[in-house]
């Protein structure tokens, strides 16, 4: 599988990662999240614990189990880290944290490295064991709600590092911080090459109609993703310019509000024929490949946002993206060179315009963007970063001569 890699990743990030497994052959690294699909996490631990494992390290997965209540308490959680305002009771926290010490019952956390993504989680600290415990935030924290961010960092002060996507993201902790972005895997079934018969076949199949511009998001149904904003540009746009859109999810199984959401798309998209909603099943990733393939623009219209993959994703593909200037997006859109950032629903409609009468300008700047990723977000870079880390922390203190 790593081999895979050869040509497409840049050749430092392989010999590193060569030399890193080398140095930890042998040696476990546990990963714990709270669902095992919907979402970027999951997406990337399904990627990554095959190449740990050919590195020579010795790589688990394990999801937390919990209730519906458990999932609208982190659902609250995660919104009020991310500034929207939310009611946290005392005895609302206690359940968080017995949901995790059942949890710490049933789970194997013996490792030499433990990486613990995002709030959910977060309370198995207090049963850590041995090895190196880090916890990974992936959501935006620029500007949390403060009473919950500090009840939280309760537990993410007594884990040895911490390791977020975004520097204005990091907190003033007692302990390391590194920054270190998300990253989409080149080789994988969503981001692989497709034919043109392949990606047509997705489009007969959900009946978008390719003689028009196609307008995409692909993303899970969040009002932090702005799906409404995103109409709302589509109807501008389509005063002027023909085109359809489509909005792509697919379910989370951590993520309560997701039907609530859907259902509040499909009611303002008022049965337009030209708005495709499109619900997909889990590991759909063929058909977000070909939709992301199909498009014309490529739109993740955030208001908040930890980094958003699916940026990446339609850059790899040769697509300029326009993307709402919020958390991890900026990192990976360029503005003016890969793409475009925007503040609203006018300025959206204004760039997808630019975009759909100017293909040279889309071409140039899906071109910029594609190398762009290449050189800054792929999979092999991240998991680089990540056991670079592990050493530096399992060897702080120590000489380059003694290492």
């Amino acid at each position: 599988m790593f081999n895979q890699y050869v040509g497409i990743s840049p050749k430092s990030d392989l010999l590193l990662l060569q030399i890193l497994g080398e140095k930890l052959h042998g040696k476990s690294f546990l990963h714990i999240n709270s669902t095992k699909e919907g979402g970027g996490v999951a997406e990337i631990l399904q990627r990554m614990v095959p190449i740990l494992d050919e590195l020579g390290i010795r790589a688990r997965w394990e999801v937390i189990k919990g209730d519906a209540k458990f999932f609208d308490i982190t659902k609250k959680l995660h919104n009020a880290l991310q500034g929207n305002p939310e009611q946290i009771t005392d005895d609302m926290w206690k359940y968080h944290f017995e949901i995790n010490r059942y949890n710490a019952e049933t789970l194997d956390l013996e490792a030499d490295a433990v990486l613990i993504h995002d709030p959910q989680p977060s309370p198995l600290i207090e049963f850590k064991k041995t090895g190196l415990w880090l916890w990974r935030c992936h959501i935006d924290v620029s500007n949390p709600q403060k009473d919950v961010c500090d009840y939280l960092m309760r537990y993410c002060n007594k884990y040895d590092t911490a390791i977020f996507s975004v520097a204005k993201f990091a907190r003033s902790l007692p302990i390391d911080e590194f920054i270190v972005s998300p990253s989409i895997d080149p080789v994988s079934e969503k981001n692989r090459e497709l034919t043109e018969a392949e990606i047509q076949e997705t489009l007969d199949r959900f009946n978008i109609p390719a003689d028009r511009p196609i307008i995409l998001q692909v993303s899970r149904f969040d009002r932090f993703k702005d799906p409404i904003g995103v109409i709302k540009a589509y109807r501008i746009v389509k005063k002027y310019n023909n085109c359809v859109l489509v909005l792509a999810g697919s379910p989370a199984t951590d993520d309560p509000e997701g039907d609530a959401v859907l259902q509040e798309v499909k009611e303002y998209a008022a049965d337009d024929p030209d708005i495709l909603i499109l619900l997909l099943p889990p590991f759909s990733d063929k058909d977000i490949n070909a939709l992301q393939r199909a498009a014309t623009v490529v739109l993740q219209k955030s208001l908040k946002e930890g980094f958003g993959l699916t940026v990446s994703e339609a850059m790899w593909k040769g697509k300029p993206v326009i993307g709402g200037a919020v958390g991890g997006i900026p990192l990976q859109i360029v503005h003016g060179m890969t793409g475009f950032l925007v503040h609203s629903a006018e300025g959206a409609a204004f760039r997808i315009r630019q975009l759909i009468n100017n293909p040279d300008m889309s071409s140039r700047m899906g071109e910029a963007g594609r190398e762009y990723v290449r050189n800054n977000f792929l999979i092999t870079r991240q998991i680089r970063e990540y056991l670079s880390i592990w050493y530096y922390m399992e060897n702080k203190g120590q000489s380059i001569i003694e290492l």
